[in-house]
């Protein structure tokens, strides 16, 4: 399969754009982004995913909300990296529609988001994700998962 090409290729680290931290980091690297979508790339763990140990240990899977967080975080690391927002302003999940699982994330498995912006307007943005187990789509040719995520915007100084 032949991921969508993006403008700016940035292969950063996402630790650079996001505030997010081990063990709740999903990104590894941003690797392009531009006014209309991004990539992000993420490979699953025994090492740095402790979820693992728990989550049906026999046959060890990512979890499906771990997943839907892993492709919010590539929209906002491309929002950071677009400079769409300012330093002081957190980018958080709102909600979450039309998600679909359809294969399973296992240890050593690289997930590749695929972000396609929607809407993109402070104080919301909407964003059309489909991930891609180790960036390839299924037998059918559909991503191993897709949502669409809206995040807000809020003053992250705020309580």
């Amino acid at each position: 399969m032949e991921l969508p090409q993006f403008e700016h290729v940035c292969n950063r680290a996402a630790i650079e754009l996001l505030p997010h931290r081990p063990p709740f980091l999903f990104v590894d690297t941003l690797v392009s982004c531009d006014s209309t979508g991004a990539i992000g790339e993420y490979t699953f763990t025994l090492e740095k995913n402790d979820f693992f140990k728990g989550h049906f240990p026999e046959f060890p899977v990512v979890p499906g909300v771990v997943l839907i967080e892993a492709m919010a975080q590539a929209a906002g690391a491309s929002v950071v990296e677009r400079k769409v927002i300012a330093e002081q302003v957190a980018f958080a999940l709102a909600s979450v529609d039309g998600v679909r699982f359809r294969q399973p994330f296992r240890p050593g498995d690289k997930l590749v988001t695929v972000v396609k912006i929607i809407r993109e307007r402070a104080p919301l943005g909407i964003y059309e994700c489909k991930g891609y187990l180790n960036g390839e789509p299924n037998g059918r040719g559909e991503p191993a998962v897709e949502a669409t995520v809206k995040c807000m915007m809020t003053d992250a100084g705020k309580k």
